[in-house]
């Protein structure tokens, strides 16, 4: 067994939001990966759209920066609960974890989710309290709480023997004592070199490497990113690709890379504890390994933890269906979600009895929309259904998700939050008061019940509550919940949505749509006051005569209409209806279009 003492590996893991990103940013410029005099933006490795739109970390991204002769190969991964997989896939790469916390927040439901996987692999950590120079940071306080999170994980003791590094990312510099003088990065890169294990292995034996990660170039087709665990391998080596079925191809190395900054470096041979990534190896997939031809020993891929949410994808077929999508049809649309398991592990697909309707399973509603979101921008068009809970069969009795809830709301809101939640079905677990008048409240919840509440509790708490869950365990059924307290308004005329019928609409309820929007028979055009699905015309007109009264031809004003995100018309919709998606629009319909077969149905 040998030691590769010049090379650490690390991932970065942390609950969303607390820092890790820009963490990354100040490693990278600190190390001298970019010019003095280059522009470099913020939060460099979310290059994703939608990872910049959102503020959010969304897929695993390798880099790797130079210390003092020491190459630390980084794995920023996402911080949000719903992209687990994405962490989980990534964790075999590494001998060590940074575990970052917020000075001021503590540990949150992500934290102990990552932490749990990375103890588990035996994986050292190092602690860091990030955003120290925040007026309201409570580090000394959250150190204690990170300590109680270890000792409640069970884990042993030798990895209770934790470094811990207070940084500010933000402000660039992390030092080892509060007391100490703030001048760069410098203490935690030295923590990293001291602290995380040297790669260890047969360094002469076979060739072996797990695929933790897939990389796509126009040029070169899908490239393979994995950690080399034994021996090496050179560009044009024969190697054998062990399939995650048993199955054994035989291929050859392309191309050969190593990761230098935010950058691949094309290299002639990499060895023991490398990070590499192979191009030319057709159909590799992610948990796949990469052997020596003549010893195929694959390595065992982590466990990745199982879907919670599901949703019915299916094809348009509304009356606007085929005007706004370039990719529309049910070949389109199997392939494109077929084609996203090949990165996507926590996802999965299953076929219905239809042809035109897929059900996907993920890890949440932000995991799921994300995609459909993806999907949109790529030009697909297609509908989804209302998110449901995947039902799990154990010893004949059926189970469902339980979710573990934090929410953290200024003290005047907590009552109605404790309401709303325990109407859901919530269990306190515990409530805490905060400073600056701040009360943490936790729950477990069953999932299904959480499922539209996000966007009720920004309005009970007028916008100042922060709500964060992770997926605890599956549990016994437990009953269902009334339905949504207000209908739909529906629209039961096609053509295109006027000012003056609006108007009128708006006395009913809450608009969804503006005037000159194009509208067909059983399309949703806003919120009933009432219970009940309200059925109303929008299209319609003013009939002009040549009589004229004083004030009638005023103006006629919308106000407070509800423009809905994807998100929250997902939260929105009932049982009974659908989210129609577009690149153009997302508009939100009946099952039914035809208003006499739903009053129908519901006399059966």
């Amino acid at each position: 067994m040998a030691k590769i003492e010049n090379i650490r590996n690390i991932a970065i893991i942390a609950h969303v939001d607390h820092g890790k990103t820009t963490l990354v940013d100040e490693l990278l410029k600190q190390s001298g990966v970019f010019r003095d005099n280059q522009h470099v933006s913020e939060r460099i490795m979310d290059s994703n759209d939608l990872e910049k739109e959102r503020g959010i970390t969304i897929f695993s991204k390798n880099t790797a920066i130079n210390y003092n002769g020491t190459k630390i190969n980084i794995i920023d991964t996402p911080g949000h609960a719903d992209f687990g997989g994405e962490v989980e896939r990534v964790l075999k790469m590494v001998d060590g974890v940074l575990l970052l916390v917020d000075a001021f927040e503590g540990p949150m439901p992500q934290t102990r989710f990552v932490l749990k996987k990375a103890m588990k692999l035996n994986l050292v950590p190092i602690v860091v309290i990030n955003k120290v120079d925040r007026p309201d940071a409570r580090a000394e306080a959250v150190y204690d709480e990170i300590l109680d999170l270890f000792i409640s994980l069970q884990i042993e003791d030798h990895q209770l023997d934790f470094p811990i590094i207070f940084t500010s990312a933000k402000e660039g510099y992390a030092i080892e004592k509060l007391t100490d003088k703030p001048v760069s990065v410098k203490p935690l890169l030295d923590a990293i070199v001291n602290n995380i294990p040297a790669p260890e292995g047969d360094i002469d034996g076979p060739f072996q490497c797990l695929v933790s990660s897939i990389d796509y170039d126009k040029y070169v087709g899908r490239i393979g990113v994995g950690r080399i665990s034994r021996g090496s391998v050179s560009k044009n080596d024969e190697i054998m690709l062990c399939k995650k079925d048993g199955e054994l191809i035989q291929s050859k190395v392309v191309s050969l890379y190593t990761f230098d900054g935010l950058k691949r470096k094309e290299t002639e041979k990499a060895g023991l504890g490398d990070i590499i990534a192979v191009s030319g190896i057709e159909g590799i997939h992610i948990g796949d390994s990469i052997c020596d031809v003549d010893s195929p020993d694959p390595v065992d891929f982590v466990d990745i933890d199982e879907p919670t949410i599901s949703m019915i994808f299916s094809v348009n077929n509304s009356p606007l269906a085929g005007t706004e999508g370039k990719f529309v049809t049910s070949r389109h649309l199997r392939n494109r979600l077929f084609r996203e398991l090949e990165s996507n592990v926590s996802l999965h697909i299953e076929e219905t009895g239809s042809m035109d309707s897929f059900k996907v399973l993920g890890r949440g509603e932000l995991h799921l929309s994300i995609l459909i979101e993806t999907m949109r921008r790529e030009g697909y068009e297609f509908q989804v259904s209302r998110p449901a809970v995947v039902i799990k069969d154990v010893d004949g009795v059926k189970h469902e998700p339980v979710e573990y809830l934090i929410i953290d709301v200024p003290e005047e809101f907590v009552g109605t939050v404790i309401k709303k939640v325990g109407a859901r079905k919530g269990e306190m677990v515990s409530m805490e008061h905060g400073v600056q008048g701040s009360t943490r409240l936790e729950f477990r919840i069953p999932a299904k019940n959480l499922i539209g509440y996000y966007s009720e509790m920004l309005t009970d708490t007028k916008g100042t509550g922060i709500l964060n869950h992770t997926f605890d365990a599956f549990e016994p059924l437990s009953p269902e919940l009334l339905k949504r307290p207000r209908g739909s308004m529906i629209a039961f005329e096609s053509g295109e949505s006027t000012i003056y019928g609006l108007f009128n609409a708006q006395k009913r309820g809450t608009l969804f749509i503006d005037a000159r929007v194009k509208v067909y028979t059983g399309m949703i055009v806003g919120e009933n006051a009432k219970s009940e699905d309200l059925n109303i015309n929008v299209c319609k007109l003013k009939q002009l005569t040549n009589v004229r009264a004083s004030g009638s031809d005023e103006a006629l004003r919308l106000i407070n209409i509800r423009y809905l995100s994807l998100e929250q018309a997902l939260e929105f919709i009932s049982d009974d209806e659908l989210v129609e998606v577009t690149p153009v629009n997302i508009r939100m319909r009946k099952k039914e279009l035809n208003p006499n077969i739903r009053e129908r149905a519901k006399k059966v």
